[in-house]
């Protein structure tokens, strides 16, 4: 007969285990001596090294005894639906590293590659640390309700990107985010930004509620970036494909119907 330190000793488990078995039903609570000391045999012994294998195997502790007490063809096949549970886990794991690891990144977690890289082309070009979030969030929920127009947008940004022109002007309407809006600076900006809009082509439209969502999400709005909305929605050679797309372009990356007046560019 054995004491309970020398059963957890030989299975390779602590006290604290043995004692949580036998709360759960796992192992049988042997009588206690006329010493009031608690005596176990080698089968308990046994029974635990079986219980330890199978936990730490990844068995939940609810089917631990039904494998105790199944039989040889049981047992295989209940270890084989464990195996594929374990094997769906452990993918779902990966996962969640590869999610972590972009997390690490900061910009990737929450968007698709190609809008990741887009977020680093911005920071690459000298966008704010607040420019950059802006557009993060903005596509944070443009990808999740509209994938298909959003991977237009996308495309369009990534190639505006690549215009030196088109990266003056964004860097700054980022500046001008904080400005006055009777700032001497912005009409002439709000002119070059909408005079380099106009060459572009017409763009998808998005629906304009998620557009203000989003935009507001983001919080891609200040009092010079509406006044510079404002100027864009007036000035003679600023026709409504401008608008639109500024307010996405520049407030948050994407083309969109007239909404909130952020007077950003995307």
């Amino acid at each position: 007969m054995i004491t309970i330190g020398q059963l957890a000793r030989y299975a390779g488990v602590t006290i604290k285990a043995v004692r949580h078995y036998h709360k759960v039903g796992l192992l049988p609570e042997p009588e206690r001596d006329h010493s009031g000391y608690r005596r176990y045999r080698a089968q308990d012994a046994v029974d635990l090294v079986k219980i330890r294998t199978l936990a730490e195997a990844g068995v939940p502790l609810a089917r631990v005894k039904e494998l105790l007490d199944a039989g040889e063809e049981e047992f295989a096949a209940s270890i084989t639906e464990i195996d594929a549970a374990l094997r769906r886990r452990e993918e779902e794991i990966r996962q969640a590293r590869q999610r972590v690891g972009r997390l690490r990144a900061g910009n990737a977690l929450f968007v698709t590659p190609a809008a990741a890289a887009m977020l680093a082309r911005l920071e690459e070009i000298g966008v704010s640390e607040r420019g950059v979030r802006m557009e993060r969030e903005v596509w944070v929920l443009l990808q999740a309700v509209a994938p298909d127009e959003a991977a237009v947008w996308l495309a369009d940004k990534a190639q505006a990107l690549e215009d030196p022109e088109f990266q003056r002007i964004y860097r700054e309407y980022d500046e001008a985010f904080g400005w006055s809006p009777d700032d001497p600076r912005l009409p002439a900006l709000a002119g070059r930004a909408a005079a380099w809009t106009a060459a572009r082509p017409e763009m998808p439209m998005a629906d304009p509620e998620i557009t203000a969502l989003a935009i507001q999400a983001a919080g891609a709005s200040s009092p010079a970036w509406n006044r510079m909305a404002s100027l864009s929605r007036h000035a003679s050679e600023v026709d409504e494909g401008f608008l639109h797309r500024r307010e996405v372009d520049e407030g948050a990356l994407h083309r969109a119907p007239e909404g909130p007046e952020s007077g950003a560019l995307a």
